[in-house]
């Protein structure tokens, strides 16, 4: 019912004991044994074309952060660690995350890429907040300019703003953005008055939170606001970034949202997909954060049951 992309060079991306680790992938790995799917079932991405990565991402970034990783790796800054495994990880992390778009404009109804490292801090020339590239941005980039769409709906429910993503596409109308998040947190941005500039004003959506919201206050956000405007947008593609720590045992999040919330949210975004008929119930789920490993492979499990 849903594709699940994965590819074991994500366990190559070395973060040298960061919060940001391998073993968030091998812990959702082992639930998805528990529940009966194997990882040889899971589809394997290809690297992510080359003059795609190179539209969202400056060329000497690209380069600069393979160099990195050829020449054995290092911190990029104070968050974001880049080691000899790092450029193939992150390649073929927006290689997933293209594929789950192909696989839903091909006729699945849900696809979810299980990648590390993340991307939504990702800007255009640097790496930020555990990030290399952007691959919520990079997908919807990619459902824009090969399968023709012209309203891409990214819902972003990570505790932390995704201000790569939104950076990208500010001044743009194809790509409405919407994002819950903590703040004031990382990265500092994310304000109700951030909502975008020429062509794209109003096409950007922040819902900036206190901390301790929980279910209950996420899904008065998603069916208050969330759904009338995807109602009045009409999204031809529903993407997620899928950022688990907002629950409530995140080490790093203040938020309260439990396993039973993300299953809520996502059954909401499956919902929304399924009643808006230019979007055919077409959705793709791409991971971003969460750092209790138990919390996470217990909600990555709970939103693949919400979108199915």
């Amino acid at each position: 019912m849903v594709a699940l992309f994965y590819h074991p060079a994500f366990l190559e991306h070395d973060t040298c004991n960061h919060p940001e680790s391998p073993d968030r992938l091998r812990a959702i790995l082992s639930a998805l044994a528990s529940h009966g799917i194997p990882e040889s079932s899971l589809l394997r991405p290809q690297p992510v074309d080359p003059e795609l990565l190179a539209e969202v991402h400056d060329p000497h970034y690209i380069a600069a952060v393979e160099g990195a990783a050829r020449s054995g790796g290092g911190y990029w800054d104070l968050d974001t660690y880049i080691s000899p495994g790092s450029y193939e990880a992150a390649i073929l992390a927006v290689g997933a995350a293209t594929a789950a778009v192909d696989t839903v404009m091909s006729g699945a109804r849900s696809a979810f890429a299980l990648v590390r490292p993340p991307g939504h801090h990702a800007l255009r020339n640097s790496a930020m907040g555990f990030c290399i590239f952007n691959n919520v941005a990079i997908a919807a980039q990619h459902a824009v300019k090969t399968h023709g769409l012209d309203r891409v709906l990214i819902v972003d429910w990570d505790v932390h703003h995704g201000n790569g993503t939104q950076d990208y596409f500010y001044d743009r109308s194809d790509v409405l953005f919407f994002s819950t998040h903590q703040h004031p947190f990382y990265p500092g941005t994310g304000a109700t008055t951030e909502t975008g500039v020429g062509p794209g004003k109003g096409y950007t959506v922040n819902v900036p939170l206190l901390a301790g919201v929980g279910d209950e206050g996420y899904q008065r956000i998603f069916d208050e606001l969330l759904v009338p405007l995807a109602q009045e947008y009409k999204p031809q593609l529903i993407l997620i970034s899928a950022g688990y720590d907002v629950h409530v045992a995140d080490p790093i999040g203040g938020m309260a949202v439990t396993t039973a919330g993300f299953h809520n949210m996502a059954r909401t975004v499956r919902q929304l997909a399924d009643q808006t008929d230019e979007c055919y119930g077409r959705v793709a789920a791409i991971l971003e954060g969460g750092y209790n490993i138990e919390a996470l492979a217990a909600s990555v499990l709970a939103t693949i049951t919400g979108l199915t």
